[in-house]
């Protein structure tokens, strides 16, 4: 593939996409509070939400480092990383954003974060996670179509 199109065509870098959807909830916290009732309950599960995230996520950008892939999905990806957290999951970094988005959501005592999560979810799914799968496919073939059979999209 050619450098300028060897990249999935995704709507945007996942990063700014959560982060956009942060604001929107904290935005809505501001405007509507809600506090969520039970709130030590509550924390500790965004706590651990939180910590299940950055244990998902941080093995997985590491792998895709030690692979010497890009972990920018705008760019060319070198290699199908099998390894440490995509052994769980192929999307662990994006698995281990959700999960963060929701422990912020809970630490901050607010429902919001879950009414939000809903359109975040699917514009991940149709707007970044099924494009980058196609373009994996595409490049990888068979390689890619194997991991596929052994390892879930989420978890």
């Amino acid at each position: 593939m050619k450098s300028l199109t060897d990249h999935a065509d995704i709507l945007a870098r996942p990063p700014l996409i959560y982060a956009g959807a942060l604001a929107l909830v904290l935005l809505l916290r501001w405007q509507w509070p809600t506090p969520l009732s039970d709130r030590l309950m509550v924390q500790a599960i965004g706590a651990l939400l939180v910590a299940l995230g950055l244990a998902l996520g941080i093995p997985g950008r590491w792998a895709l480092s030690v692979a010497r892939t890009n972990v920018n999905p705008m760019r060319p990806t070198t290699a199908v990383v099998q390894t440490s957290s995509y052994g769980l999951s192929r999307h662990p970094l994006y698995v281990g954003l959700a999960a963060v988005f929701l422990g912020i959501s809970l630490l901050c005592s607010t429902p919001w974060g879950f009414v939000v999560f809903v359109p975040l979810a699917l514009v991940m799914h149709f707007g970044v996670i099924l494009p980058e799968e196609r373009y994996l496919e595409r490049k990888f073939g068979d390689v890619y179509r194997q991991y596929c059979a052994r390892v879930r999209r989420y978890l």
